[in-house]
């Protein structure tokens, strides 16, 4: 079989192929994150502030069902990449077919769940009385077509393993075009507000979803899906689950952690809601090198492991945090200075951007730290550790945050920028332990796990 859209990171310059392989995955990162921002854009400024609110309050509780899927596709990417790394392409057929049969399952479990539950997950985020209905049904709408999302995240996460960015890249950024004229049409034109929105992301999402199935059915490559060969096989199953139960239970906990962060914004109203929409929404596109850092020190880290070759995995891993610093620096001081002006994207509302720049100053710098925490995350979770990072990040994400937001807001002040705070203690935290346990435990193992 022709191999001549995949990647062989077992082999080559580190940097060329970490950077070669990061880059296509940021550019798609950032198209994908441009589904939910350009929803925001819309409905800040041709809907108005309560929309926003409505819009930016439901992020938390798409990303926990999001990040829950996502963790396990952490550990269908691992299984698949050590299968590709050590050339046993029998397992890669086997794991690839197991793969998309657990994620149609997922679908359909979270498109139920997330439309029976989207009610009483608002309420617990005490999301107020003014932003419930909008919140409501943008959140429902969005979780009707969620299995879209997983559908093209899981045929990515193959093409990924295997070191093909590219493609998945180019079909991200038709549909995320799609999905911004969508956008226009469904508000300004048709006047349907939030639900308008909600449904040209799904739309856009079914879309990507269909094209990047047709590539991995279509192809003569060692990806190829066959249909006839779908189910699952109980040894690479349970080593799917192994790395990515735990990397699941992270997210969907973290991300539950950060709706009770979203309650603490909430009491503040909808101005300052919406100014954390914003910075939220910038945030996120801070995040895009770290994550696409960190997803190709997974890869990486993963394919040399499965060639035996753990020297050249540390070396990957090291090269991939010191770029992961680099492009982020430069982007944070940018964003740093031009904040108002990036917060102006979303709205014109004077109050709602001192809000956002407000957030955005607080906290930006402290994502350096991230960069170490993700980054090795990834690179330990290549190795097929994912219990160490899931303490860490538990312990730092959710405990230690939770537990000063408490204190913070009962006994020293209950203001919007000792909240926002919350966000770089336990990034901090988490970038510390992540390297000591990295330091002193993971390059101490003669061999993968």
């Amino acid at each position: 079989m022709s191999q001549t859209t995949t990647r062989d990171m077992t082999k080559g310059s580190i940097l060329s192929q970490l950077i070669m392989f990061s880059l296509p995955l940021l550019l798609g990162n950032a198209f994908q994150l441009l589904y939910n921002m350009v929803d925001t854009i819309v409905v800040g400024n041709f809907v108005g502030k309560e929309a926003l609110a409505a819009v930016g309050s439901t992020t938390m509780i798409i990303n926990m069902v999001v990040f829950f899927f996502n963790g396990f596709s952490v550990g269908a990417s691992v299984a698949i990449a050590r299968s590709f790394g050590a050339k046993d392409f029998d397992r890669l057929h086997k794991s690839i077919e197991t793969t998309m049969a657990m994620t149609l399952g997922f679908g359909v479990f979270f498109t139920a769940f997330g439309i029976l539950a989207v009610r009483p997950m608002l309420r617990l985020m005490a999301t107020p009385d003014d932003v419930m209905d909008e919140a409501t049904i943008y959140l429902r709408t969005y979780m009707a077509g969620i299995s879209g999302l997983m559908i093209y995240n899981m045929a990515s996460g193959i093409l990924r393993a295997v070191g093909d960015t590219k493609r998945p890249l180019y079909f991200l950024i038709f549909c995320s075009v799609l999905n911004m004229v969508l956008d226009i049409a469904f508000v300004v034109l048709f006047k349907w507000g939030v639900f308008g929105v909600a449904f040209a992301t799904i739309v856009a999402q079914f879309i990507s979803a269909a094209l990047v199935i047709r590539l991995i059915t279509k192809t003569n490559d060692v990806y190829k899906l066959t249909w006839s060969d779908l189910g699952i096989d109980k040894g690479i199953l349970s080593q799917i689950i192994q790395v990515g139960l735990p990397a699941a239970i992270q997210s969907t906990i973290t991300s539950l952690s950060n709706t009770f962060v979203q309650s603490y914004v909430n009491f503040f109203g909808s101005s300052v809601m919406a100014g954390w929409s914003c910075y939220n929404k910038l945030d996120q596109f801070l995040f895009l090198p770290i994550n696409s850092m960190s997803n190709a020190a997974t890869t990486f880290v993963s394919q040399n492991m499965g060639a035996r070759d753990i020297k050249r995995a540390d070396k990957g891993t090291t090269v991939a945090v010191s770029v992961s610093l680099t492009v982020t620096f430069v982007i944070t001081l940018i964003l740093f200075i031009f904040a108002e002006p990036a917060n102006s994207i979303f709205t014109k509302d004077a109050e709602v951007i001192q809000y956002g720049s407000m957030f955005i100053r607080a906290n930006v710098w402290f994502l350096l730290a991230n960069c170490v925490g993700h980054t090795l995350g990834g690179a330990i979770r290549g190795r097929g550790d994912s219990k160490g990072p899931m303490f860490i990040v538990l312990f730092s994400f959710v405990l230690v945050r939770q537990l000063y937001l408490y204190l913070v807001t009962h006994f020293y002040a209950n203001t919007p920028l000792t909240v926002s705070r919350g966000y770089p203690v336990g990034w901090v935290l988490c970038g510390a332990l992540m390297l000591l346990y990295y330091l002193l435990v993971v390059k101490k193992r003669k061999h993968s796990i």
